[in-house]
């Protein structure tokens, strides 16, 4: 056990060092893209492309490509079989695609983003394909690899979307630039993960891969559903305009959701899925660890986006993105519960994967309803309070019943949010006011960020500490990401 958590331990620095470095490029090549190229309009025909990107990367490959992280055995068996079965299936629902893409860029109230459709989805293909090498990285924690790749999948992806952008090309230069970026992805994990893009067949694994993978697709899929129909909503009843709005907002809402759940998620289902055979007192014990972490890493992004949305977003963006601000300030709160959730999806997905996809389908068929209604009486601002509403009071209960019948207490669940919360609620008072003494600007906001670190640090200090002495260090930190990154707008 001691190997594993150093292995799981090295894993999740190396997936720490991959998120923050892509995340904070990302940032600034959306920076450059929003202030000198795109307005809302093109960032919303980009959303429009991206939310049918991931839709369709959520069920690509039927789920199968998990087995290769937690199967017992020699992974050399059954990959080719899994790498036939998803390259089958990705080609499959990009062809579906492409001859539906005019009537889904139609029904998303954004029938010019067609070609971009047809050109952005071709990664769907890629996807299927590396999905295997990149599951035997997962697997084994090689996260320096995995790294190495990611960052330059990134590099190609954004000088090629740039460069795109100043020859005028528009919103398809998202499109491109994504493409060339995963096909250099897809070479660099077949060069670190040698021997894995065999293909092969064998029935018998099969049936077996399809019946282990089909439930933890669909509850994938129902996940995407649910994070992206406020993007139907909004395209389908307010328009490409303002899905740029929205986009915007959602996607500064979700910086915590990447730096903290995304550093986790690459070695989190290989995590526990350790534990998953363990006493149920280390598999909980497991949990909240890493539960106590991720929350206290969350919490400050969330309360300084929230605090300062609207002078961070025109600093950072320019004025024209002023109206993105009101809707951040209530899918912050959005961003926070996705970081519990998402580790509690990781969690569930070990031992209760059908549990796991009718938790999802109540969260989605409570949503729809809910965000068409704010949307027609309060538009942009009222569909990012609509999901809000329906995670916390509908969604997160929920959620919470099923870890404690897992074992895990929901006494160490609550109790692991006492001190963020309370340190939360500091950072807020001390960046509210700082900010109103110092006003907007550079050092205004500078100033605001720090002193409100400054004030939550006494709070979680003895968290990190308790975390440190109580258990290996690192622990089992929480699902192993198999897909290949999607070019994000900020």
């Amino acid at each position: 056990m001691t190997d594993l958590n150093q292995r799981v331990a090295t894993a999740a620095r190396w997936s720490l060092v991959n998120t923050i470095v892509r995340r904070v490029g990302t940032f600034a090549s959306g920076v450059v893209l929003a202030r000198l190229f795109f307005g809302p309009y093109e960032w919303g025909l980009y959303a429009v492309g991206l939310l049918v990107l991931a839709m369709l990367l959520s069920l690509n490959e039927m789920g199968v490509s998990l087995a290769l992280v937690r199967w017992e055995g020699d992974i050399r068996r059954f990959a080719p079989t899994v790498l036939t079965l998803s390259t089958l299936s990705s080609s499959a629902f990009y062809l579906v695609l492409y001859v539906s893409a005019p009537t889904v860029a139609g029904l998303l109230g954004s029938p010019e983003a067609t070609t971009m459709l047809r050109v952005l989805c071709i990664s769907v293909i890629i996807d299927g394909i590396a999905c295997v090498p990149l599951g035997q990285l997962n697997r084994e924690f090689q996260q320096f690899r995995r790294t190495v790749v990611d960052i330059l999948n990134f590099v190609v992806n954004t000088a090629a979307t740039i460069a795109f952008a100043a020859a005028g090309v528009g919103a398809m230069s998202f499109a491109w630039g994504s493409l060339i970026g995963n096909v250099v992805a897809l070479v660099g994990f077949g060069l670190c993960a040698p021997g894995m893009l065999r293909f092969g067949w064998d029935t018998e694994q099969a049936k077996k891969l399809i019946k282990y993978g089909f439930p933890l697709a669909s509850a994938s899929l129902l996940t995407l559903g649910i994070v992206n129909v406020d993007s139907v909503v909004v395209g389908s009843v307010l328009g490409p305009a303002a899905l740029g709005i929205y986009a915007m907002a959602f996607n500064m809402s979700s910086w915590p959701v990447r730096m903290v759940s995304e550093t986790a998620r690459r070695v989190s289902f290989a995590g526990f899925s350790r534990l998953a055979d363990e006493s149920s007192e280390r598999f909980a014990a497991g949990f909240i660890r890493a539960f106590t972490l991720v929350i206290a890493a969350a919490v400050p992004i969330c309360v300084v986006l929230g605090v300062l949305a609207t002078p961070i977003i025109t600093f950072v963006y320019g004025d024209q993105w002023a109206d993105a601000g009101l809707p951040l300030q209530f899918l912050v709160a959005l961003g926070l519960l996705r970081v519990a959730v998402d580790l509690a999806y990781d969690c569930l997905a070990t031992r209760v994967r059908k549990t796991l996809m009718l938790m999802q389908a109540w969260w989605l068929l409570t949503l729809l309803p809910v965000l068409i209604i704010f949307a027609h009486f309060w538009g942009v601002p009222g569909v990012a309070a609509g999901h809000v509403v329906v995670a916390a009071l509908l969604v997160a209960p929920v959620f919470l019943v099923a870890l404690v019948r897992l074992g895990i207490p929901a006494s160490g669940i609550l109790a692991s949010c006492v001190r963020p919360a309370l340190g939360g609620l500091a950072m807020g008072v001390v960046a509210w006011a700082v900010h109103r003494w110092l006003g907007d600007g550079f050092l205004g906001l500078t100033a605001a960020g720090l002193a409100a670190l400054a004030a939550y640090v006494p709070f979680v200090l003895p968290v990190v500490n308790g975390l440190r002495s109580g258990a290996a260090g690192a622990a089992e930190p929480p699902a192993a990401e198999t897909k290949l990154a999607a070019a994000e707008p900020s």
